[in-house]
């Protein structure tokens, strides 16, 4: 497991503003280098960075799927919402086959329709940990998505040190997703956990052990992060070694890490903007909601040291033991462990 101090985490957290200032001063549609083999650019006020090894540009903001599927939303205002975003330069989208009973899907695959699919990287996530069972939900998800294929698909809640085994085993999910990219279905495959960075590391272990390099992995990164069970010391710089995408997620800790009163939500999504990533996920549910992301984006300047540091130690007595951070310490988030069948 690799360990970082809160000293070398600060000047790891602060690699990327060197090069994000390069980009800024070369100016719109240059390429600057940002840790990871991260080209990053700038245009309409949207950040966009280069997903892993895979050579694809995507926003550095991402729309999280969950919100837009939520009942209390009515459809017509989420696929509005969604077609806004993408208009406003936001090109990844982020889904689950399992969010809101498939209802966030089947909204995405509407607003899809008329040319939308073409301008964004898609991505989705199966619960599957059988080759049977996730071979019906990779379908299931494209029929929902309305869509021949997903740019990324990606195994979700790889929060038990057993999971990787499930998923590797003979008749295991990773033989349904090797076949699905072979008929085209999956162009690039990841995974995504929020419970502990030592699963994601033994998911990688046992990913090398399978000779199977993955493209993308997603997990919490946020202000509290960075204190306790920290996933940006532990596992992005591994990702980033090994030509892996990070995808962070969880930067407002569905609104608990800004209960704490700790963090202003801008500040909180420039940090994130900061970390050496290629995008920020963020829940989405109301023109507030978006116009804020943008805003981050828009008014995003790389944080020094200094700044780094103090966000740290303003957010530090409040991070401790994971107070603010229940899906690491609870189940309430595991929806897997409320739904096993999922699992298969």
């Amino acid at each position: 497991m690799v360990e970082i101090n809160r000293r070398d985490f600060v000047k790891t957290a602060g690699t990327v503003a060197g090069a994000a200032a390069a980009s800024q001063l070369i100016g719109q549609d240059d390429q600057a280098q940002t840790p990871g083999s991260q080209a990053q650019t700038t245009s309409g006020g949207m950040i966009y960075r280069t997903l892993g090894r895979t050579g694809e540009k995507i926003s550095a903001i991402g729309l999280g799927g969950y919100h837009i599927g939520e009942p209390i939303i009515p459809e017509p205002d989420s696929i509005a919402l969604i077609r806004k975003a993408i208009d406003s330069g936001i090109t990844f989208l982020d889904n689950c086959w399992d969010y809101n009973d498939g209802q966030s899907e089947i909204r995405m695959g509407k607003a899809l329709r008329d040319g939308y699919r073409n301008k964004v990287l898609l991505m989705t996530k199966i619960d599957g940990r059988t080759r049977a069972s996730a071979a019906q939900q990779i379908d299931e998800s494209l029929q929902r998505l309305q869509t021949d294929h997903v740019d990324l698909m990606q195994f979700h809640e790889v929060i038990r040190l057993e999971d990787p085994d499930r998923i590797f085993a003979e008749g295991g999910a990773m033989e349904a997703m090797l076949e699905a990219k072979k008929a085209g279905k999956v162009r690039f495959v990841g995974f995504t956990g929020h419970k502990d960075p030592y699963v994601h590391l033994r998911m990688l272990e046992v990913a090398k052990k399978h000779s199977f390099h993955f493209d993308a992995v997603q997990m919490p990164l946020n202000v509290m992060d960075a204190h306790f069970r920290s996933f940006a010391q532990q596992v992005v710089p591994v990702l980033n070694r090994e030509g892996i995408a990070p995808l962070g997620m969880k930067c407002f800790g569905d609104h608990k890490i800004l209960d704490s009163n700790t963090v202003k939500p801008i500040e909180a999504l420039h940090y994130c903007l900061n970390l050496p990533i290629a995008v920020q996920i963020t829940g989405i549910d109301s023109d507030q909601i978006l116009n804020q992301a943008l805003e981050a984006a828009r008014t995003f300047k790389p944080m020094n040291e200094s700044e780094i540091a103090s966000l740290l130690d303003r957010t530090s007595a409040a991070a401790q033991e994971g107070k603010f951070e229940l899906y690491k310490t609870t189940s309430n988030f595991d929806g897997t462990a409320h739904k096993p069948q999922s699992l298969g």
